[in-house]
This record gives C-alpha cells, structure tokens and sequence, in this order.
C-alpha cells in the first residue's frame, strides 16, 4: 500500500527498471488483499499481461505467490520478506515480551509501532480477544494523524515532513489510501473527495453524541501537547469507540524509535479515564524497554542463514523456467533477506557475501530499493525501513495453519489420489481442520469440523505421541478405551507402547480400528519449536493394498507434504501467532 506521494523524484540511473515494474504487481496483489485476479493486476499496474505473467511465474518460483486459476494469491514464503525488517529492528524481539506482560497486567491490547513516513505502522501486537477488540495487524499503516503514536512521531518532523503530509491530505481527504482505516466520511454529505477537502468528519464521542471534526485540524495541537507532556491520546480518532494512549520509547541516544500503545473501548474505560488508569504502568514498562534497548549485550543471530537463496539457484531457475523467470526481481527480493538479527545494517560487501551477487549487481538492487523507500542508507550502511511490510505482510499476518497447509494437502492429493486431511487435538478427540478428499467411487466421508476419538485413529496417536509423558498419561487415564472394531486396540499397555513406538517411527498406521475397510497413515506437524501442533493423514481403503505397501506408497510423499507445511510455518510463526484453526 502506498498513500499518494506529489513529488516523488525520478528514478537514479542505476535503479533496475523491471525490478521496479515487478514490484508494482506485487504491491497492487497485497493492496487488493492477497487475492487478485491476474487481468485486475494487469488493470492495476497498467504493465502488460506477458510482463506480470512472467513477474508470478517468478513470485511463484521464489514461494511467494501461488497461480490458482485466474486469481494470484499470496503464499506464507513471502512473509520472510517482512520477518527480515522485523528481525533486523529487533523491536518485536527485545521488547515485545515486555508488551506481552502489560497487556496481561493491564487487560487490554498493546501495540507497537514505529513511524513511516508521514504514517504509524504496527510491528508487534498483544491483542486480548473480546467481542470489540483491537483488529489491526502487523504491517497495517495508519495516518499520523489518525492514532496516539502518529503525534509522538511529528513532534521530530521538520518543515518538509509537514509539507508531505499536507501534500498527502490535500490528494486523498478520505484516507482512500490507507486501507486498513475506516475512510474518513464527510458528517453532511457522505464521504468526502478532493473537491471537498477541508470538509468536516463526524465522529462518535463516549456519550453517544458526535463531534464534527477532522482529525487533521487539531493534529498539530495535539502533536504539541504530546511534545509537552511526554504522552498521546487517541480519543476515537480511529472509529468510533477505539480509544488508547501512547508513549514514546527512545533509544540511548533519546530517540524516539516507537511507541507502545494501550488501546481500550469507550465500553471499558473513556479516553479521559486513560491516563489515570494506564499510564503508571505504561510509563513502568517504557522505562524497563527503554533499559533493554541500552543492554549492550548482542543480539543473538537467528539460526536461519541470512539469505536462503544465492546465485546459483537464480541461475537454475533462469535455465529451466527462460523468459519466464524475472531474474532481476528476484535478486532484488534476495537483497531483503539478507537482513536480520545481528544484521540490521549491512554494506554493500556484506550484502553480496550473503547472497552471491556480484557486487555490482547487488549495488543495482540496493540503489533501486532505496529509490522505492524498502531500505535507507547513511551513504554505506543500508538498512531495511517498516516499507517492506508493505510487501503483503499485513495480507497475510492472518493466516491460520490450516490456510497454511491446504494448498500442501491438495498437492499431496494429487500425488497419492486419495484424501489427505490435518487435525489437532481437542479434548480426547481430534477435530479436522482442513480435508482435501478424491473422487473415487467409495471414499471416505469426513468435513472440516468432524471429530473421532483420538486413541483409535492414525492422526490422534501421532499427536499423542507428540504430547509430554505426563501429558500423555493424564490424557489417557480421561480416555475411556471402547472398542469400535474388531481390530481396536483397548489395552492401555498395549497403547502406550504403540504410541511410543510412533514416536520413535515419527509416524502412525491404522488398520480398520476406527471403521472396518478404512486404514490411515499420519505423520506429525511441528512448529518453529518443534512441538507437535497437528497432524496430516491419507486415508484410503483397507481392501486396495496391504498395509506394507501403503506405507511404502504414502509414507515419502505424506513426510515431504509435512515438511513443506512445517517450512511454511516456520517462516509465519517468526513474529505471528498462528492458530490452529
């Protein structure tokens, strides 16, 4: 998502020009929500339909975009874009723990955010979950104006950053070009337009009433008695009933490098109540971020390599797929995952080390991702800005593992030519959340939300054999073991040594003890932590093959399905919570 911009400067000389043309096709597919159909990208962008056909066919090949159909759709790969940006501000990393107590002390959301422009954008969020709660995700952009830690950010803006948001305003009244807000809304006439810019906005206030106000009308007040006081409030400057305050963290140098946010309902507590009620607490957690930021102790490297494709692989890629394959995009993206933790500024030797471009073309890359605002630089140093979250990060920051492993079980369906479901544990059941069937004449008939008893069937011992010992043996002693089939094991001795021999084999075959005829061959689901979170199965009928010749038929391709759900995991789970269902 970008907001209009009036003035912006001419391209360098050396910015790589299909690097940013491909660029445009992936910001118009994560501004249209992750989903778009390729004529409407076409449409967007205004590039020819060959150009963005050979711009997915490269996202596709790199992992960030799957083709289904007529619709290009954004993939779980591409959120390492983002988790670069993260990971390199260390932001999430080293102060999100302590956001995480305060919203457990406070009982409300607590977010953080670091300025963007004339924008706020999130990067970490401690959500409590209510009937009305916070529904901004990492990634999404607010205008300054429209939000407490928009007035802490322009208290450092000078003559030209109020120039650009002036500017900004002036081109879109409405706030069109922030999705991810409510658009302003004229109180008289419907929504505004730049026919009609200084017109009023209605807002709700905590009594019911409206206040007619343009939020941008008082901004530089606000910004000057946050200057003053030190804190920020957003009185429903948002939507109605969102209410929060703001306080800036500085680094050791007194910068202010983001704000912590506690954001509450008109329902719970007024925006005049706020102070009163947060800010002892929210100035307590401030200082204690504010001293592990000055922590010289350095931060630990991930354990990833810093760029988890090179040169050799683009030219592969090139070889097989010819013109379909934008070799300039992906060296470009390549450049962004070379950051990380312990790599938040890099030059261009090291850049080039980490990837395996040349110099001068890892120089070309940077030039033009610079030029685009995706990274700044001192003149040596280059680092990645909040822009890169703009690359679908917010699209896909709701993902859940089930959204994550479709697209792998119906690959997987494709392969074996029979159904592959995923189910976690709920209670003594599982409960399938996601199911890709075959179409075959008998087949077995399961939908999403279906539940069994776990003892007697492939996944339910894959994931009991995931759990702890104690775990486990509390599980089993609320289990009551009913035999099903002539072919159910009931013996709890003979369970538990079934389930720890699954755990030794990391995978579970069921003959005929949940339904005669069916049998079921799983495997485990593990997240970044390599605890079990699921698990996947093919299931199939009990009369086509012996059961040694389902394992040996199913078993490689079923791991290697759960491999890639569990690499797509790894990379959403970096700074995401993604639930089970």
């Amino acid at each position: 998502m970008t907001h209009p911009a009036t003035d912006a400067p001419p391209p360098p000389q050396e910015a790589v020009g299909p690097l940013m043309r491909s660029l445009s096709v992936l910001r118009a597919l994560s501004t249209g929500g992750g989903r778009q159909a390729v004529g409407d990208l076409v449409r967007a962008t205004g590039l020819a339909r060959s150009t963005v056909d050979r711009v997915l066919s490269t996202l596709a090949r790199l992992g960030y975009v799957r083709v289904e159909g007529r619709d290009a759709v954004l993939a779980p790969g591409l959120l390492e874009l983002g988790n670069a940006y993260l990971a390199a501000s260390e932001l999430p990393d080293r102060l999100g723990p302590a956001a995480e107590r305060l919203a457990d002390a406070l009982d409300e959301s607590v977010s953080l955010a670091v300025p963007d422009g004339d924008g706020v954008r999130f990067v970490h969020q401690a959500t409590r979950r209510r009937a009305m709660s916070l529904a901004f995700r990492i990634g999404d952009l607010l205008p300054a104006e429209r939000g407490a830690p928009g007035a802490l950010f322009a208290a450092d803006w000078d003559e030209d950053a109020w120039r650009r948001w002036r500017e900004r305003r002036a081109a879109d009244p409405t706030d069109a070009g922030f999705p991810a807000v409510p658009p302003r809304r004229d109180g008289n006439s419907g929504t505004g337009g730049p026919e009609n810019p200084g017109a009023d906005f209605a807002y709700r206030d905590g009594n019911g009433g409206t206040r007619s106000t343009d939020p941008g009308e008082d901004f530089a007040s606000r910004v000057e008695a946050a200057r003053t006081a030190g804190w920020s409030l957003d009185d429903q400057l948002i939507e109605p009933g969102l209410v929060a305050i703001a306080v800036p963290v500085r680094d050791p140098h007194g910068r202010p490098v983001c704000a912590v946010s506690v954001v509450s309902h008109t329902s719970r507590l007024a925006a005049a109540d706020l102070p009163t009620a947060v800010l002892p607490r929210l100035r307590e957690t401030v200082a204690e971020m504010e001293r592990t930021l000055a922590d010289p102790a350095p931060p630990r490297p991930d354990s990833e390599p810093p760029a988890t494709r090179h040169a050799s692989w683009m030219r592969a890629s090139k070889q097989e797929l010819g013109p379909e394959f934008v070799e300039s995009l992906a060296r470009g993206l390549l450049t962004l995952t070379a950051f990380g933790t312990g790599r938040a500024a890099l030059p261009l030797t090291a850049v080039a080390e980490a990837t395996g471009l040349a110099r001068a073309t890892a120089r070309r890359a940077l030039i033009t991702l610079e030029h685009l605002g995706y990274l700044a630089s001192d003149g040596r140093l280059f680092r990645p800005t909040p822009k890169v979250l703009d690359l679908g990060f917010a699209a896909l920051s709701g993902l859940t593992l089930p959204e994550i492993a479709q697209p792998h079980l119906v690959t997987l369906v494709e392969q074996v030519h029979d159904s592959a479901s995923m189910a976690v544990l709920s209670g003594t059941d599982i409960q399938y959340v996601a199911r890709v069937p075959t179409v075959r004449i008998m087949s077995v008939n399961i939908t999403v939300g279906t539940r069994f008893p776990a003892y007697p069937t492939s996944m339910g011992r894959v994931l009991l054999a995931g759990l702890p010992p104690a775990e486990r043996t509390a599980h089993l002693s609320r289990t009551t073991l009913t035999p099903l089939t002539q072919h159910t094991v009931t013996s709890p001795e003979r369970l538990t040594a079934l389930l720890e021999q699954v755990g030794e084999d990391g995978y579970a075959l069921v003959d005929e003890e949940l339904e005669e005829g069916l049998r079921s061959i799983a495997v485990p689901v593990r997240d970044r932590d390599a605890h079990v979170v699921a698990a996947v199965n093919i299931s199939t009928h009990a009369g086509r093959r012996s059961p040694t010749e389902d394992r040996n038929t199913f078993l490689p391709p079923l791991r290697a399905a759960a491999a890639r759900i569990e690499a797509d995991l790894r990379t959403a789970g970096r700074f995401l919570r993604v639930p089970p269902a």
